[in-house]
């Protein structure tokens, strides 16, 4: 059962303060999206699809920490929803250790050229 949003440790809980701390730091260290790897520009606001938000890398629902900084990147906020909780997987050769990305989501839409109304 999913999480609501009231529940969630990163939102309400015991990690809110970290995670506001550490989502501050991210905001002003990185400017690529972890995602899909294009530049992310942070004077667009929400609800642009292009927006800054923070997504973690493995999702609290999966087991990834709430707070910690290195379960946290940047991210367009339309990717952090596409991505939503989804983990996959990338193999590069069998002897090598597994590398979990999530990188390889498909666009489905071009938001560069995304004009709100």
């Amino acid at each position: 059962m999913a999480q609501s949003k009231r529940n969630q440790p990163d939102k309400d809980g015991t990690h809110r303060l970290a995670f506001e701390r550490n989502k501050k730091k991210i905001m002003a260290t990185q400017n690529i999206c972890g995602i899909c790897g294009k530049p992310v520009d942070k004077s667009l606001r929400y609800p642009h699809p292009l927006s800054p938000c923070i997504d973690h890398i493995i999702p609290v629902s999966k087991g990834g920490h709430p707070s910690d900084l290195e379960n946290l990147q940047l991210a367009h906020w339309t990717c952090n929803r596409q991505k939503s909780d989804k983990l996959l997987r990338r193999h590069r050769k069998a002897e090598e250790d597994e590398v979990i990305s999530n990188r390889i989501l498909p666009l489905s839409r071009d938001w560069t050229a995304y004009k709100p109304i």
